[in-house]
């Protein structure tokens, strides 16, 4: 449902629109992981969320606030710009933010497949309403994934913090400085000097451009691995491009594409917090990650999210 509500203050043009979220829905238990993040790029605070967005060639920051409760789920939604907002970018705009904090899924069929698990059943009581957050596009899952590899998260995040810096465009909105994550265009007409001062590597920045130069030429289309229905099929074929080994699919599969059913068992990470709650801290392989998982049907990838979350929290 869409709000009617239209301010002006000074040059910033602003659009009040509210969204129903499919039930059940914490907002803020969703929006926790964006906490420590970057005021200036997205950042979680005091029930606020907001990020710059990008609707077609127009930048807008977009706020966020609950409304509703758990079980009957709304979100007041802001749109700032210093530009007009047409109709036509405030419905671009809810899709945007559907897909960022997942609202159209449908938790319970995950509910229903883990309650004979009595592990994984715990913790989806103590964190009902939980929502994995997606990108809003392929390629910025892909990128942060390739930044990622084989490091620590901690140090990746300040390495994708300083690439939509330096790379992303900048937005100003009420004396505020904001940046927006990098276009595959943008991308790939970064200098090899400029993405190695991120701190990445020379083979990331390799996979970086050549990978940005793909999407930006048309040659490699991101967005429809969203439509297809096998998981093994987007791997191989994400396999096949310099810079995309099988990990580095299944993570963008999780973050950018919404399809759980993928696993990135070879995370180190990943299967420190599946022993934690499983096997009593004691180092699993690869193989015993998957056996596990196996309880977990088609939702791998999200029961995988929620023991991150779980160990974050501290449930």
């Amino acid at each position: 449902m869409l709000g009617k509500t239209e301010t002006k203050e000074k040059m910033i043009k602003t659009r009040k629109l509210t969204i129903r979220a499919v039930p059940p829905f914490d907002f803020d238990l969703s929006a926790r992981i964006f906490s420590d993040g970057d005021a200036q790029i997205q950042k979680y605070e005091n029930g606020k969320f907001w990020q710059v967005i990008r609707i077609d060639s127009k930048l807008a920051l977009v706020i966020v606030r609950a409304l509703g409760t758990v079980d009957e789920p709304k979100l007041s939604v802001e749109l700032n710009s210093n530009g007009e907002i047409l109709n036509n970018d405030k419905e671009k705009a809810v899709g945007i933010v559907c897909t960022l904090f997942n609202l159209r899924f449908d938790l319970e069929p995950f509910y229903e497949e883990v309650r004979r698990d009595n592990i994984m059943a715990g913790l989806t009581l103590r964190l009902r309403g939980l929502k994995s957050p997606t990108t809003p596009t392929v390629f910025e899952a892909l990128i942060d994934s390739i930044v990622e590899q084989q490091i620590s998260l901690k140090v990746a995040e300040g390495m994708e913090r300083k690439l939509i810096k330096t790379f992303g465009e900048n937005f100003n909105l009420g004396g505020n400085a904001y940046s927006a994550f990098p276009t595959p265009e943008e991308l790939a007409a970064a200098s090899v000097e400029r993405l190695r001062s991120c701190g990445l590597s020379s083979k990331k920045t390799e996979y970086v451009r050549e990978i940005s130069r793909l999407v930006a030429d048309g040659r490699l289309d991101l967005e429809k691995f969203r439509h297809y229905e096998n998981a093994g099929q987007i791997v191989s074929e994400l396999d096949r491009v310099r810079g995309i080994g099988v990990w580095t699919a299944e993570m963008t599969m999780v973050r950018g594409m919404q399809k759980f059913e993928a696993l990135p068992a070879d995370d180190l990470g990943l299967r420190r917090v599946v022993s934690h709650y499983y096997c009593k801290d004691k180092k699993i392989s690869v193989e015993e990650t998957h056996a596990i998982a196996e309880k977990w049907g088609k939702w791998k990838g999200l029961a995988a999210f929620y023991l991150i979350m779980a160990e974050w929290l501290e449930c």
